[in-house]
C-alpha cells in the first residue's frame, strides 16, 4: 500500500508521491518564541515527527525544515512586560521549545531557520509580489493586494466576499482594502528594524515562512505542516504571496488538530495552558510523548489528568513487555520491517490509533509465548516487531533517548523476577503440604500486584496483567 496523506487543500485523502523519487521535503510551522511551550504547542512537533519517522523508515530520505519566529508583536510586547530586549526573549524562549522538542524525542529538523536571519531573502521575495502585481507600499508600509489574487480563499475553503476585516486604525487603514495582509511594516520608534527599499522596518509574519520554506526547499516542495488554527489567515496568506511572487510552493497541506481542555482550545490568552515542564513532574516524558502520538494526527485531543495517566498506563504495559522480553532471551533482537497491518494503518492517513492496537496484538501474543514454553520460536520475532512498531511512534524503550529509564524498568523487572519466585515457591510448598489457606493468599497478593498466575501439570507460570496495571 502507498502512503495516503489528507490533503487541506484538496479536502482529500490522496497518494503521497514525493517530488523527488525517494525524498520528501517536509515545510512545518515552529514557534513564535514568545512564552514556554504548553502541551498544545508540541502538539504538532510529536505529529510531524511522527510523520518523518514513518517516511524514513519507508526509505524514504527527508528534508525537515522547521522556523522559529523570532521577530513579531508578541515577542516586542513580552520584551515589554519582562523588562529585557526583544532578542534575549526569543532566544531563553527558543531554547525552551528546543528543550522540550529533545525531551520528548522528537528528530531534530535538518535546518531550524530563524526569521531575523532572512531578512534579504524576504525582502528579495516581497519585490518579486510588487513586481508581479500582487503588493504595494503605502508610506513605509507594503501589503499583498488580496484581491489581485484569484485563487485567495481555497486552502481555507473561505469567499473573500464574506471575510470581514479586523477594523484597523493608524496606517493601516490606509491599505487599499482592509483585507489587504502586511508584508512588511515601518519602523516604530524603539521597535528593532532592517534597511529595505521602502525603508526601515521588519517583515510582516506570514512572508517570513514563505521565504524561509522556498530559501531551504525550493520553489516547489511536498509537505507544509502546521496546527490547525494556522489554515487561516496564516497559511492561506503564504499561498497566496507565495503563488503570487511565481512559486507553485507546498504541493500537499497537512494540520494537526488541537489539544483542548474543557473543550477550548488550549493557548495562553485563555489562561489554561499546560505547560510541558510541569506536566513531565507527573508522567515521564515519554508517557506525555504516547499521549499526544497515540491519536490520530487530525482529532481533538481533550487534556486531562485522568486522560494523561491512562495513556501512561497503557504505555508502560507495552513497555513492560519490551523489558521483560529481552530480559528472557540471551541474545539482542532486532527489526528493519513492521508488520503488514501496521504498515496498512500508517499508510492510511497515519492511523496511529488503529496501528496500536497491532502493538497490543503483538504484545498479548508475546505475553502468551512468555507464559508458555514456546519463547524460543515466537518471542524473538514479536518483541522485533514491538520494538520495530514502536520505534515509528518514537517510543521504543531500548532506544535513545527512553533507554536509561528502561534500563531502570529492567532492573526493577529482575527483581521482581526474585520475589515472585520466591512467593511462588513457597505457594507450591503450601499446596504441597494441602496448606490451600496460605497457597489461595499468596495467590490473592500476587493478584493485587498486578500478577497473573497460570497453574500447569509442569508448574506455574506468571504475567503480568493486562487488565490491572
Amino acid at each position: 500500500m502507498t502512503l495516503r496523506l489528507h490533503d487541506t487543500a484538496t479536502r482529500s485523502v490522496r497518494e503521497f508521491v514525493p517530488l523527488r523519487p525517494g525524498h520528501a521535503s517536509i515545510y512545518v510551522c515552529g514557534a513564535t518564541v514568545q512564552g514556554p511551550p504548553h502541551v498544545g504547542h508540541i502538539r504538532a512537533g510529536v505529529a510531524f515527527d511522527v510523520l518523518v519517522r514513518w517516511l524514513l523508515a519507508c526509505g524514504q530520505q527527508v528534508t525537515l525544515c522547521r522556523n522559529v519566529t523570532d521577530i513579531d508583536d508578541k515577542i516586542l510586547a513580552k520584551a515589554e512586560i519582562e523588562g529585557r530586549p526583544w532578542w534575549s526573549v526569543a532566544m531563553a524562549y527558543e531554547r525552551s521549545f528546543s528543550d522540550v522538542y529533545d525531551l520528548l524525542g522528537c528528530i531534530r529538523p535538518t535546518v531550524e531557520p530563524r526569521a531575523t536571519g532572512h531578512i534579504t531573502q524576504i525582502v528579495t521575495l516581497i519585490e518579486r509580489i510588487i513586481d508581479r502585481g500582487h503588493g504595494y507600499q503605502v508610506g513605509g508600509d507594503v501589503y499583498f493586494d488580496v484581491r489581485s489574487f484569484s485563487r485567495y480563499g481555497q486552502l481555507s475553503g473561505q469567499r473573500v466576499d464574506a471575510l470581514r476585516s479586523s477594523g484597523e486604525s493608524g496606517p493601516e487603514a490606509l491599505k487599499r482594502d482592509p483585507l489587504d495582509f502586511a508584508l512588511w511594516k515601518a519602523a516604530k520608534p524603539g521597535e528593532p528594524s532592517w534597511p529595505a527599499p521602502w525603508g526601515e522596518g521588519r517583515p510582516g509574519w506570514h512572508i517570513e515562512c514563505s521565504a524561509m520554506a522556498t530559501n531551504y526547499l525550493g520553489p516547489t516542495f511536498d509537505i507544509h505542516g502546521g496546527g490547525l488554527d494556522l489554515v487561516f489567515p496564516h497559511h492561506e496568506n503564504e499561498v497566496a504571496q507565495s503563488q503570487g511572487a511565481g512559486d507553485d510552493f507546498a504541493r500537499y497541506w497537512l494540520h494537526n488538530s488541537w489539544v483542548t481542555l474543557s473543550g477550548e482550545k488550549m493557548s495562553k490568552s485563555l489562561g489554561n495552558s499546560a505547560l510541558v515542564t510541569e506536566v513531565v513532574k507527573r508522567v515521564r516524558p515519554v508517557e506525555l510523548r504516547w499521549y499526544l502520538a497515540a491519536a490520530h494526527y487530525r482529532s481533538t485531543v481533550e487534556f486531562s489528568e485522568q486522560s494523561v495517566a491512562e495513556a501512561a498506563a497503557g504505555y508502560r504495559r507495552l513497555e513492560s513487555f519490551v523489558v521483560r522480553a529481552s530480559q528472557r532471551l540471551s541474545s539482542a533482537v532486532s527489526a528493519d520491517r513492521v508488520p503488514a497491518a501496521f504498515a496498512a494503518a500508517m499508510d492510511d492517513d497515519l492511523n496511529v490509533p488503529a496501528a496500536v492496537a497491532v502493538i497490543h496484538e503483538a504484545v498479548t501474543l508475546g505475553n502468551s509465548a512468555m507464559a508458555a514454553s514456546g519463547d524460543a520460536t515466537v518471542l524473538p520475532t514479536i518483541l522485533a516487531e514491538v520494538r520495530a512498531m514502536l520505534a515509528v511512534l518514537g517510543a521504543d524503550p531500548l532506544a535513545e533517548p527512553w533507554r536509561d529509564e528502561s534500563a531502570g524498568q529492567a532492573a526493577a523487572g529482575a527483581a521482581l523476577d526474585v520475589l515472585v519466585a520466591d512467593r511462588l515457591a513457597t505457594r507450591e510448598a503450601a499446596r504441597a503440604g494441602r496448606d490451600f489457606g496460605t497457597a489461595d493468599a499468596i495467590r490473592d497478593l500476587l493478584t493485587a500486584a498486578g500478577i497473573a498466575l497460570a497453574d500447569a501439570a509442569d508448574g506455574t507460570t506468571w504475567t503480568l496483567d493486562q487488565g490491572q496495571i
